[in-house]
């Protein structure tokens, strides 16, 4: 069984079959045993826990290049909020790489976060606003967040809450967001992801949740879980598709 989670970023498994694939900077470090050593000195806290407990199954590469693996030798592929972060025109050629490298009847699931959603909660809070005034009104950026802030960011996420040294050295290592591949280039929902994963070939084409499946033993891969059992990437929208 080959298992393919493409541009795991952070979120590696240890199930046996599995391979974390990534270009990440966080990654390659990792995989060298000299840079590792200082780690330390750019991470704290949780984030230096987090790189030390992932998954010693790595494979750096740039997927941009393609997967590294033949036709047909893919049981599973798997990615979660990669794909909007490919530039739109890019997205097809992606999806169709993962085609190839799946067996027939291999399995393709994708998380991104749920445009849909993230606009219908949007417009309800539009009406809260109407009915409430200012009582909500404080809060109403918070509707956009999700829409817009991975867009627009300048910094990335976990580089804002370092203290200003390590802060400094992190961005001159790493990079600004953009650099770093953080930023949105695209936004899905139920029917444009559906209409993409047709057109690149695949069929079968079904909703799931964060914890239900077609794939075997979905939940003991631990990819859209937390460590307490929880979704992981909460309002997410979860599509899974198979080569026919």
């Amino acid at each position: 069984m080959l298992f393919l989670n493409l541009g795991c970023g952070w979120k590696t498994s240890d199930h046996p079959g599995v391979v974390n694939i990534d270009w990440s900077v966080m990654l390659r470090i990792r995989t060298n045993p000299i840079y590792r050593l200082f780690v330390p000195l750019l991470l704290k806290g949780d984030r230096l826990e987090h790189f030390r407990s992932l998954s010693k199954n790595i494979r750096v590469h740039n997927l941009a290049k393609g997967i590294p693996f033949p036709d047909g030798s893919a049981d599973y592929a798997y990615h979660s909020h990669v794909l909007e972060h490919i530039d739109r025109d890019i997205a097809p050629l992606f999806i169709r790489e993962t085609f190839r490298v799946l067996k027939p009847g291999g399995i393709l699931r994708i998380a991104v976060p749920d445009m849909e959603r993230n606009c219908r909660n949007y417009l309800a809070h539009v009406d809260r606003c109407e009915k409430e005034g200012s009582a909500v009104i404080a809060q109403h950026d918070a509707t956009l967040e999700p829409i817009l802030e991975q867009a627009v960011r300048r910094e990335a996420g976990g580089t804002s809450t370092q203290g200003s040294l390590r802060r400094r050295i992190e961005n001159l290592i790493l990079g600004d967001a953009r650099q770093r591949g953080e930023t949105h280039q695209w936004m899905y929902d139920r029917f444009n992801l559906e209409h993409l994963l047709r057109t690149c070939g695949f069929a079968q084409i079904q909703r799931q949740e964060f914890n239900t499946s077609a794939i075997s033993d979905w939940l003991a891969y631990g990819l859209d879980q937390d460590e307490k059992g929880g979704e992981y990437k909460p309002g997410s929208l979860y599509i899974e598709a198979t080569k026919a």
